[in-house]
């Protein structure tokens, strides 16, 4: 039957949840006295606008109240210690540099290096420290773990070098050069900037060229279902990299800095190999959705919505080429069950992973019984399926920190 996750992050105000209370826990004894500071970072879903950020556009994402915590201390000797519970509990140990060295097979661990890296010549007095680090956001779901991860290691540094004069955008940024130059996948910045700045009760609208926000508030009585195909995403960096090395292609084909400022018929007019144009096609078509669905939810339209969620995922799928045939039918059967009371299509970079439905509260059981009966993944496994709230973006306080205020 279709699994129900319940998010570990829900408890109330006045306790730690559980992930929290472990890495807090796993850091006294790896280190023999209490973290200083206790951090935490956010998982997104994005509502629509898929691609569109590495091409200067507009996207809709949510932070999501599934998160990545990391319990951390100073050192003074300049040295990094981490260490992954969700990784079996592999621990990584390295000097705090601008330019560490890549670890040997890259993972996790280059995620960590390469993040700190970026900070260190920005802050007037940078701090070794020690890091215990886990969470509940789904890896290779698309419901950026790295982003997660990325914005709770920075917050935790910024919090130990005493040094709170970044911004949430600018520490997006930092994150985003992370995957860019460190670790080679040239993404935009939506993951990173959703895990900053995020609402409670809201999506972000963000121009993803000036990283203006605006909060837009969901619907009342509605409910952001997650549905995992449990198709691990290969991503598929070389993937990813060569739709954006096409996007490009498109733009300069064009004359435009990016696919953001073209238009429909501006593309018309240019001979393009087919698959260039259908890239770029997708990235002008998508951009035009985001606003309007923008639109609809401030006017609580949730008909108009669901057509356009319904057309984003027919174009990631027949122009970007993203979707794969489970995530196509995950799609279908949620679009089924939503009606004409919200929207459905596939979620993240592409190539397996989630879709995201945004439905009535009412429609949940039944969204569930729809993808007990008719999914199994090409293992012959059930959608693994998480009820998620939009939440804040990532803080860090140090510990003891008083009740609430991580998690408010």
């Amino acid at each position: 039957m279709a699994t129900l996750a319940s998010p570990l992050s829900s408890s109330s105000s006045t306790s730690l949840p559980p992930t929290a209370e472990a890495v807090v826990r796993a850091y006294t004894e790896r280190h023999g006295v209490a973290p200083t500071v206790l951090a935490r970072a956010p998982g997104r879903v994005n509502l629509i606008g898929e691609h569109t950020d590495y091409n200067d556009g507009f996207v809709l994402p949510a932070a999501i109240d599934r998160d990545t915590w990391i319990a951390a201390g100073p050192r003074d000797d300049l040295q990094v210690d981490a260490l992954a519970l969700d990784e079996s509990g592999a621990d990584d140990h390295f000097p705090l540099s601008a330019t560490p060295p890549h670890f040997p097979g890259g993972g996790w661990r280059d995620h960590v290096r390469g993040t700190l890296a970026q900070l260190v010549p920005l802050m007037a007095r940078p701090a070794g420290m020690n890091l215990v680090i886990s969470g509940d956001v789904p890896m290779g779901a698309g419901l950026s773990s790295s982003a997660s991860l990325a914005l709770g290691l920075l917050r935790a540094a910024q919090r130990i070098a005493g040094d709170s004069a970044l911004t949430g955008k600018q520490l997006a940024r930092l994150a985003q050069q992370a995957e860019n130059r460190f670790v080679g996948c040239q993404c935009g910045i939506m993951d990173q900037l959703a895990s900053a700045e995020g609402k409670p009760e809201h999506a972000l609208l963000i121009d993803c060229r000036s990283l203006d926000t605006r909060p837009v508030s969901l619907p009342e009585g509605t409910a952001l279902l997650i549905a995992h195909s449990r198709v691990k995403r290969g991503l598929v960096d070389s993937a990813y990299n060569e739709r954006r090395a096409q996007c490009e292609q498109a733009a300069r084909a064009l004359g435009v800095p990016a696919l953001r400022d073209a238009t429909l018929e501006m593309l018309a007019g240019v001979k393009l190999e087919d698959k260039v144009f259908r890239r770029a096609r997708h990235i002008i078509t998508e951009n035009s959705r985001v606003l309007e669905a923008t639109e609809a939810l401030q006017a609580g339209d949730l008909p108009r919505l669901g057509r356009l969620m319904k057309a984003s995922h027919e174009s990631m799928r027949d122009d970007f080429e993203i979707t794969v045939p489970a995530v196509d039918q995950l799609a279908a059967l949620l679009q089924d069950v939503v009606g004409h009371e919200g929207g459905a299509r596939m979620t993240g970079g592409g190539f397996g992973g989630c879709c995201i439905a945004l439905l009535k509260k009412e429609l949940v059981p039944k969204a569930l019984e729809a993808l007990e009966r008719g999914y199994r993944s090409p293992e012959g496994l059930p959608a693994l399926v998480y009820l998620c709230e939009a939440g804040p973006g990532a803080k860090a306080e140090s510990w003891p920190w008083p009740a609430g205020t991580i998690t408010a």
